[in-house]
């Protein structure tokens, strides 16, 4: 979900590194740095509180998660 965040926050911007976070390695770095500032551990999978410590810490940006039903 992190990298998810990061490239869709940075197409919103129109942030120059979009392309390069969607097609390279380059957003590692900026994943781990988000994963560290917000406490999030991805060792045993990610689950709703995680879901809300990545809203709290993108405020300004409105996450909605879904599920699909089939």
């Amino acid at each position: 979900m992190a990298h998810a965040l990061i490239t869709a926050i940075a197409r919103l911007d129109k942030d120059s590194n979009h392309d390069s976070f969607h097609k390279s390695r380059k957003i590692i770095p900026v994943v781990r740095d988000l994963l560290e500032t917000t406490g999030i551990d991805l060792v045993s999978g990610a689950g709703i509180l995680d879901v809300i410590r990545y809203a709290e810490h993108f405020r300004e940006y409105k996450i909605e998660v879904y599920k699909v039903l089939s």
